[in-house]
């Protein structure tokens, strides 16, 4: 099953999936479909069904600002990347490090977009750009 969907690209980003289809012999729907499946992570059902960080508590989103792996998890984790590094891994320990990488990347991505919400309810001060001076 599939979904059509419209789109616009700007000229450059099309010509590249152009010049890249024709020298892939395929069709450019099929390579922006691949790099789209390729570029957005799975996401669990679970971490969809949390609430939007934009309506916590400002006590909820700090604490999620310091939001970090289980030490297990973590362990297991570094154990898993060494082994696969050492080309050691099984095949069930192969399905166990997509689990752990897919728990990793959520959780950072939590924590990603909790880091910004204090900056914008001004619970923190956020890392402030210098001023750009105008050229004369």
């Amino acid at each position: 099953m599939s979904t059509q969907i419209i789109i616009n690209l700007p000229d450059d980003i099309y010509q590249r999936a152009e010049r890249f289809a024709r020298l892939a012999n395929r069709d450019v729907a099929s390579i922006l479909v691949d790099t789209i499946q390729l570029s957005i992570p799975l996401v669990s059902g679970e971490i969809t069904d949390l609430e939007p960080v934009s309506v916590l508590s400002d006590e909820q989103v700090l604490v999620l600002t310091e939001l970090q792996m289980e030490s297990e998890q973590d362990a297991r984790l570094s154990e898993l990347l060494d082994r696969q590094q050492s080309g050691t891994l099984n095949e069930g320990d192969r399905s166990e490090l997509q689990t752990l990488i897919q728990v990793y990347q959520e959780g950072l991505l939590r924590k990603a977009t909790a880091l910004s919400e204090p900056v914008k309810r001004g619970l923190i001060e956020g890392k402030r750009n210098p001023p750009l001076k105008p050229k004369y």
